[in-house]
């Protein structure tokens, strides 16, 4: 069964950083691109940016520049540092496999509250 732990989530003002961590029990890692996604309250979850094990790595516009996704083969974990924030990137964030539609393949974990705010 998969199972995915989010952490590294806090209340940060405009302008700090966090880092977050994931890690996926299973074969994901080995099957599957590993996908960083949020949800802010009353919007619909998305797609932040994704990482293969070949080192390949996709943004969503609105974070280009200023996040970075990285991964961990050995330890099945992929990471996001996020770098100055900004209050709209407030949501909960979650890590899971992404397949060739770009949809989650996994069952969602308890994901990690980033708060920027002043």
């Amino acid at each position: 069964q998969v199972q995915l732990v989010e952490s590294g989530g806090g209340l940060v003002q405009p302008g700090g950083s966090l880092r977050l961590s994931c890690v996926a029990s299973g074969s994901i890692f080995k099957h599957y691109v590993m996908g960083w996604y949020r949800q802010a309250p009353g919007n619909q979850r998305e797609l932040v940016a994704t990482w293969s094990t070949g080192g390949t790595t996709i943004y969503l516009d609105s974070v280009k520049g200023r996040f970075a996704i990285s991964g961990d083969n050995a330890k099945n974990t992929v990471y996001l540092q996020m770098n100055n924030l900004k209050p709209e990137d407030t949501a909960v964030y979650y890590c899971n496999g992404v397949d060739a539609r770009a949809i989650a393949v996994a069952s969602w974990g308890q994901g990690t509250q980033v708060t920027v705010s002043s």
